[in-house]
């Protein structure tokens, strides 16, 4: 048995399993089997809990897409991880530590909040099979082009459209995802600015697909839309899933804050 806690951020939802004591096994094809929805427990990504390795965090949090392979960042799973072991520890606020680095997260009027860190936006670090100007891709699929790209821990492609609703996602996403220019894959985002200054965004995620929503790439979204001037650093961006507030301050870090939910306790037969 391997006890789990389903979650979600705005429909964008995971499996967290707690191995703080080192005791799991999970090789690529039990995360594979969790993840699945029709024979396992189903969720865009499976989050393993482990003891942190720097003294200034309060937990690990791996991170891992339904094809099993790990992922770097996941701001709305960081969120999820940091509302439960705040609840653990009787805390307001800890700082979550991934592979990209520790994220400091606290509860903040009923919502949890996190900063996801500061964007990198070098070809080296997206990263891209070539040197190019991330603010302006060299990247179209059909009648979009020009895309930002934003590397929040793991690589983002944003596309500022018209209207992100008309996309045809489904089409465009895996295309854009498995593009050569993108020797790591993608994450792919299509924005919309709202007439009341707030954005439209709609995600196709590496190595899950669509999804209700994308903290990482919400962060993106906030970080292209205001280098385009859609917006002055500060909004809300209006994902499938629902809300989230978003600000890229002027220190560079990216805060992202919205609501989590626990859905159901349970164990998974290996």
């Amino acid at each position: 048995m391997i006890p789990f806690v389903k979650m979600h951020g705005l429909g964008n939802d995971f499996v967290v399993v707690d191995d703080r004591d080192g005791a799991l096994a999970l090789d690529l094809e039990t995360r594979k089997a969790l993840a699945d929805r029709r024979r396992g427990v189903g969720c865009d990504q499976l989050l393993v809990l482990e003891k942190p390795t720097n003294g200034a965090a309060d937990v690990f949090m791996r991170i891992y897409n339904p094809d099993g392979l790990e992922a770097q960042a996941c701001g709305n799973g960081t969120r999820c991880v940091a509302d439960l072991v705040m609840q653990d520890l009787s805390a307001a606020e800890i700082g979550v530590e991934t592979v990209a680095g520790i994220l400091p997260s606290k509860r903040l009027d009923g919502a949890v909040s996190v900063d996801m860190g500061k964007p990198l936006f070098g070809w080296r670090n997206i990263p891209l099979a070539r040197e190019m100007d991330s603010d302006r891709l060299d990247l179209s699929w059909g009648d979009y082009r020009d895309p930002v790209a934003v590397n929040m821990g793991n690589p983002h492609c944003v596309f500022i459209v018209d209207d992100a609703d008309a996309v045809p996602l489904e089409q465009a996403g895996p295309a854009l995802e498995n593009d050569p220019l993108f020797p790591e894959r993608a994450n792919i985002e299509f924005i919309s600015r709202n007439p009341d200054g707030s954005l439209r965004m709609r995600v196709w995620e590496r190595g899950a697909g669509i999804t209700q929503a994308c903290g990482s790439g919400t962060c993106a979204a906030i970080v292209a839309a205001t280098k385009r001037g859609l917006v002055d650093g500060a909004t809300c961006v209006h994902l499938d899933g629902g809300p989230l507030d978003m600000e890229w301050r002027a220190d560079g870090h990216v805060i992202m804050t919205g609501a989590t939910a626990l859905t159901f306790r349970g164990e998974w037969v290996r």
